[in-house]
């Protein structure tokens, strides 16, 4: 099982906020694509301000 199984869009964001690391590195780190990564990013950033519980 890969990480990217284990890693929810959540998780993903919240590790990006919270390591001090680039998206790039994050998405390597977790076996996803770096683009894909800053999509759940920015999805993560407008549902936040929407007050929208994270998917």
């Amino acid at each position: 099982m890969s990480k990217k199984s284990n890693t929810s869009k959540r998780d993903s964001a919240a590790l990006v906020y919270s390591s001090g690391k680039t998206v790039t590195e994050v998405a390597r780190e977790i076996g996803v694509s770096p683009e894909g990564l800053r999509n759940w990013v920015n999805q993560d950033k407008v549902d936040r301000v929407r007050g929208r519980p994270a998917r």
